[in-house]
């Protein structure tokens, strides 16, 4: 996007995801005018320090751009109340962060004239600052109207991501290859660190590491071959 171009962006969801987004975005030259309240507002001042905390709706009326990042449950409620009160704007860019959706879910909010897109990141987020350095040449999967593709795929570009465009429908599919990368690896490093733990290892996180980095460096290289 161009100088022309820079928006007012609102955060809703002060959780790991919605705090980086908008310090991204916001580095990109993009202004912030507010983000929910969260249960850990230390962590989102140290992300976004100085950044008004205000209700979604007020978020939504001070907004050209609002980011959704609120968890897979609650998205589809959070987009209809805000529609039911009457807060979407017709021209407004409204995009989530979750892997599971396309934009046939913010459908409440584009039928009364917003611009829905979907972006999501794939990364593994810890809600600090940590995570704007992984966003720098990650993928994010993008998902949006023809006509407004290029907006999307240009917001991605500013997190700092490659997008890739997932068709509306290879979103759910997309989003169960995400669920089962980071579920099944979480599990299966955490039970092999509670096997040397019982080994007398003192730090099985720390003896793992260089494993397991070079283990899935190996199995991308081509996940389909077999040894």
């Amino acid at each position: 996007m161009s100088q022309a171009s820079r928006l007012g962006v609102g955060v809703i969801g002060a959780g790991r995801v919605g705090p980086v987004i908008g310090a991204a975005l916001a580095g990109a030259g993009h202004a912030l005018t507010g983000i929910t309240s969260g249960s850990d507002p230390d962590r989102v001042e140290a992300v976004l320090p100085g950044v008004p905390v205000l209700p979604a709706d007020e978020i939504v009326r001070r907004s050209e751009l609002v980011v959704l990042a609120v968890p897979h449950a609650e998205l589809p409620a959070v987009v209809s109340g805000l529609a039911e009160l009457g807060a979407w704007q017709v021209g407004q860019l409204v995009l989530h962060t979750d892997p599971g959706y396309g934009v046939e879910m913010l459908a409440p909010a584009a039928s009364r004239g917003a611009i829905p897109l979907a972006v999501h990141p794939a990364i593994s987020f810890t809600g600090t600052s940590i995570d704007l350095r992984q966003l720098a040449g990650a993928f994010a999967a993008v998902t949006a109207p023809a006509a407004v593709l290029p907006i999307a795929q240009a917001l991605a570009v500013e997190l700092g991501c490659e997008p890739v465009v997932i068709a509306e429908a290879d979103r759910a599919l997309y989003g169960e290859a995400i669920a089962t990368a980071s579920e099944f690896s979480a599990s299966i490093v955490r039970q092999a660190a509670g096997l040397l733990q019982g080994t007398g290892v003192e730090e099985p996180g720390r003896f793992l590491a260089s494993l397991l980095h070079s283990t899935i460096e190996q199995a991308l290289i081509d996940p389909y071959i077999e040894d």
